[in-house]
């Protein structure tokens, strides 16, 4: 979050996100035309999360993203920094241990799971690096790491168009479906900040994971990063 305007503090952030949590799920779908749910799936994969692992998925939200790692058998943990997230999560998922945390100083002892993830939620860290040397510090040896995250699209003009959607229009759709429009505003203008594919790639090996590899979703749009502890 180079930028000047994307210079929030973290209560700016957390306040933005209890901001929006209401409708936050909803908000998503339409933004994304549907494609999060195929994230969502591809993320799944990623993790091959096993019976009896335990899996942190951070910004974890209202815990969607949480639901397939606790179908599929492992513990999962989801976390996030929004008390307001927390509790709507809480409210139509009360199965799951939602647990408050800060991604520079996460709640939990070192080597405490199988497998972390984040998806749409690191560029939200106020210091991303430090978030990927914490999610390794709370990873077990050999552990797994799964980064799902907005990135650049690959092919030039289709890279111009999204950037003019981001900018434009999705703002304008926010403001009909979202609890808090002007979030997406923020939003918008992170996702155009944040490193492309091999920038991201080399944040998280210098926070101390090894065999980096991504792929591209939907073109770029989002890519998945992954490594091991």
């Amino acid at each position: 979050m180079a930028r000047a305007e994307l210079d929030k503090q973290p209560s700016d952030v957390q306040r933005m996100f209890d901001a929006v949590a209401r409708r936050y799920d909803v908000t998503n779908d339409v933004l994304s035309l549907g494609q999060d749910r195929r994230w969502r799936r591809d993320v799944l994969a990623a993790v091959a999360p096993q019976p009896g692992e335990r899996v942190l998925d951070l910004a974890a939200g209202t815990g969607t993203s949480s639901v397939p790692f606790a179908e599929a058998g492992a513990t999962v943990v989801p976390c996030d920094f929004s008390l307001g997230m927390l509790r709507v999560g809480k409210q139509a998922r009360p199965h799951l241990p939602f647990t408050a945390g800060d991604g520079t100083r996460l709640p939990f002892a070192d080597a405490s799971f199988d497998a972390v993830t984040i998806s749409f939620g690191l560029r939200n860290i106020v210091d991303p690096l430090a978030g990927l040397a914490e999610l390794r510090r709370v990873t077990r040896p050999g552990g797994r790491l799964v980064v799902c995250e907005f990135s650049h699209p690959t092919w030039s003009p289709f890279r111009t168009v999204y950037l003019e959607y981001l900018m434009k229009a999705l703002p304008a759709i926010s403001r009909a479906v979202s609890s808090s429009p002007d979030a997406y505003v923020y939003l918008a203008e992170s996702i155009r900040a944040w490193p492309d594919q091999a920038g991201l790639a080399a944040m998280v090996g210098e926070a101390g994971w090894r065999d980096v590899e991504w792929r591209n979703l939907s073109g770029g749009i989002v890519a998945l990063h992954r490594a091991r502890a």
